[in-house]
């Protein structure tokens, strides 16, 4: 199966004319179900606004809130490990509930500039917040990519920004398919940063972690990230994989 997980950046709106594989499922963040109407799921934290959620669900589509996606993150560590954006909780969801042989993003760079930061307008910058667990948003896909391989799933991104905070394979959507490779990791590293992980405890089985702030020391996370992005140094670059003109 592959997964898409489509974000809010004005690049999502490529997506919006795209067929739809057969064995796709479309995961959509927060806003990102206006741009096509043939998503599957629509992901969205708890302080989203009742307006904004879809106002249209087929009998085939669902609505993810954190009473489903908080247990799914917590198989993979929990949301301080995973960090606290909705790109990276949808990611660890999408491994647990669907277990996909890709997960490909798109709209989801977390680069703002400009007057229009979202396909909508101006939009609120979430993952660039002062948030313990978002201090390194490229360790923090280094973790989800290398935690993906792990369970023999390749972590994409179909960007076709300049820049990324994600340091996923970059792979044109002409070119995406099941048999995308599964990236290469650093397994001692990776290894490392995981018992580091389960040393420091910082597991929130609620997932509000924000209650706990003040027990999370920054500099063990931050050794923890420097692992994660150890994991992929010198085994997966951003462009590994040959970007197919479209």
């Amino acid at each position: 199966m592959i997964v898409l997980i489509l974000g809010s950046a004005p690049d999502a709106m490529r997506a919006a004319t795209w067929p739809k594989q057969e064995a796709c499922k479309v995961v959509s963040l927060n806003n990102a179900w206006r741009v096509r109407d043939d998503w599957d799921y629509s992901i969205y934290p708890d302080d989203f606004p009742e307006g904004k959620k879809p106002d249209r669900i087929n009998r085939t589509q669902r609505l993810i809130n954190s009473s489903i996606y908080v247990p799914a993150n917590n198989q993979f560590g929990g949301v301080v490990y995973a960090g606290a954006t909705m790109a990276f909780t949808a990611g660890y969801w999408a491994l647990s509930a669907l277990k996909p042989r890709v997960l490909a993003y798109l709209g989801c760079d977390m680069v703002y500039k400009g007057s229009n930061t979202h396909f909508y307008g101006q939009g609120t910058p979430d993952p660039l917040r002062e948030d313990v667990t978002l201090a390194s948003l490229e360790a923090k896909s280094a973790r989800l990519m290398t935690i993906a391989a792990k369970q023999q799933c390749a972590c994409i991104n179909l960007s076709e920004e300049p820049e990324s905070r994600l340091l996923f394979p970059r792979v044109s959507h002409n070119a995406f398919a099941a048999d995308i490779p599964i990236p290469s990791y650093d397994s001692a590293s990776a290894n490392e940063a995981l018992s580091l992980e389960q040393k420091a405890g910082y597991l929130v089985a609620d997932g509000q972690y924000w209650e706990h702030y003040t027990s999370f020391d920054p500099d063990i996370l931050n050794e923890i990230d420097m692992h994660w992005l150890s994991a992929i140094e010198g085994q997966t670059k951003p462009s590994l994989l040959p970007v197919v003109s479209d």
